[in-house]
């Protein structure tokens, strides 16, 4: 049984069907709201499908439930077939026990896409044969399927995926960094903590745990296995196999001579980003990429879609997308990442985080913002006698309030602080309809 028609869930689901199983997928929305060729599609391959609720009896009578990450695993009826003692394993544990490869995982509550596409990039750069998905991009149940070969498999992995592990050995964890995020789905931050350190757990010898050094958490935390441990932060420390220095990443690995490598090209803003490329760039030296591939990767990366992405100038004002920052924390990064004044449009579905964070970081950086959305009055109470704002009901009000207000060489940000769920299927999508009514802007003159 496969739960949640989501990206994994299909993918899982086709896999497991091709592979014989008799399949069923559970979704709880009602068939209406799904897409009809969706459907049609999954019924032809024999797979059934059971929509409007997830129905106890079926649970009880699979073999395996495979949960999509986005199905939390308190219902009822997963409970109940736990308690049978019917297993439950998600889409990235199943489809890493038919994986060969040397397998990087690259987790945090910020920045892991970008690591994992930046790493992919340097790997392919160096000339391996590399598959990167999980999180991002292509389901690794889509890999296995598919009988693709790879030398080396790097995957994004969620709290969500980690949680649905039974052992998790990774050749090379990648830990960016924790700060609250996810609190609808956790009982308390800490638990999330102890979800994201679930990433190192089963490590052992001959394996490489990479962390921030620069994070509350992180900078106290020691792997209990005999992993390789290596930390990065911003200054040069005892510990830190790789540090700043103006706008050069000094890293080495133990017992091997520091390389020097320039940032004067990299496009990715900011000093969390500076700390991405230092995760990415250890862990290409722990793969035995050479240094001057990771140099030509990092000097021609151009970064993802929806992460702090430049869409336009009009009137000497920039536009610029971070759709993905669906927590007070990226939104908190992405705002500290420009010297010039920024108008910010922030708002969403509330994901329980407090907002004061973000306030604090506006404070200065921020000369006026747009709030929209389901949580735009939580935002506006936030930030209430703090800087000037307004409230919107769509993205293109949204942009057209931002723009009146902003001033030449001022930025336009994008950067939610909250999941898109309230108006978008996805950050993507809400991520388009941003680009789209900027360029709307263009259009008028």
């Amino acid at each position: 049984m496969v739960l949640g028609m989501g990206r994994s869930g299909v993918s899982v689901a086709r896999w497991l069907a091709k592979a014989g199983a008799r399949v069923t997928l559970s979704e709880a929305k009602a068939v209406d709201e799904l897409d009809k060729a969706l459907v049609n599609d999954m019924q032809g391959r024999g797979i059934a499908v059971e929509t409007g609720g997830h129905r106890e009896e079926t649970f009880l009578g699979a073999d395996l439930i495979v949960p999509s990450p986005g199905v939390p695993l308190d219902i009822g009826p997963l409970q109940a077939a736990k308690q049978a003692g019917i297993p439950v394993l998600g889409e990235m544990a199943l489809a890493l026990q038919q994986v060969h490869a040397p397998v990087v995982a690259v987790t945090g509550t910020n920045g892991k896409s970008t690591v994992t596409a930046l790493l992919g990039a340097m790997l392919e750069a160096g000339g391996k044969r590399v598959f990167v998905g999980g999180n991002i991009g292509t389901p690794l149940s889509d890999f296995v399927a598919e009988r693709r070969q790879a030398e080396v498999v790097v995957l994004e992995v969620s709290s969500f995926q980690l949680d649905t592990m039974k052992t998790f050995h990774p050749a090379i964890g990648l830990l960016l960094n924790i700060s609250p995020d996810h609190l609808d789905r956790y009982l308390s931050y800490e638990a999330y903590v102890q979800s994201k350190l679930r990433i190192f757990k089963d490590q052992g010898p001959g394996h490489v745990a990479i962390l921030n050094d620069d994070d509350a958490v992180l900078s106290q935390f020691k792997p209990s296995g005999k992993a390789l441990v290596l930390r990065y932060g911003e200054k040069k420390g005892k510990n830190r196999q790789a540090f700043a220095e103006g706008k050069k990443i000094i890293a080495a690995l133990p017992g091997r001579p520091a390389h020097a490598f320039s940032l004067d090209r990299c496009v990715l803003p900011g000093k969390h980003n500076r700390g991405n490329v230092m995760a990415a760039v250890l862990a290409g030296l722990a793969l035995e990429v050479e240094a001057p591939v990771i140099q030509e990767t990092v000097d021609r990366f151009q970064g993802l879609p929806h992460r702090l992405e430049w869409v336009a100038r009009i009137r000497d004002v920039d536009f610029y997308n971070d759709s993905k920052a669906t927590n007070v924390e990226a939104a908190a990064k992405a705002v500290s990442s420009f010297d010039q004044p920024v108008v910010l449009i922030a708002g969403g579905r509330h994901k329980g985080s407090d907002y004061a964070p973000l306030v604090q970081v506006a404070k200065g950086r921020v000369i006026n913002a747009v709030f929209l959305g389901e949580s735009k009055h939580l935002l506006a109470k936030a930030f209430e006698k703090v800087i000037p704002f307004s409230l919107a009901d769509s993205m293109g009000e949204a942009v057209a309030q931002a723009f009146a207000a902003a001033r030449p060489q001022d930025v336009v940000l994008l950067a939610p602080a909250c999941s898109s769920f309230d108006m978008f299927s996805d950050y993507a999508e809400r991520g388009i309809a941003f680009r789209d009514a900027v360029r709307g802007l263009g259009d008028e003159g």
